[in-house]
């Protein structure tokens, strides 16, 4: 297995909470949840090679019937 690089992180105590509770509900560490949405993104933006989505701005469509 490749050597893991260390990194400080600081996040304020309101995401730290968020993040930890995620974590909980998905049964990983609060390291292994930050590392598991760092490689999300970075396999996402690989795919596309964009940020974010190109709807992020366009209001979702709703079919209420």
């Amino acid at each position: 297995m490749a050597e893991k690089k260390q990194v400080p992180l600081r996040l304020s105590a309101r995401l730290y909470d968020q993040i930890a509770a995620w974590a909980e509900d998905d049964f990983r560490s609060i390291n292994g949840q930050i590392e598991y949405l760092l490689s999300e993104c970075v396999r996402q933006r690989k795919k596309d090679g964009k940020y974010v989505g190109e709807d992020i701005d366009k209001a979702p469509k709703i079919d209420i019937r």
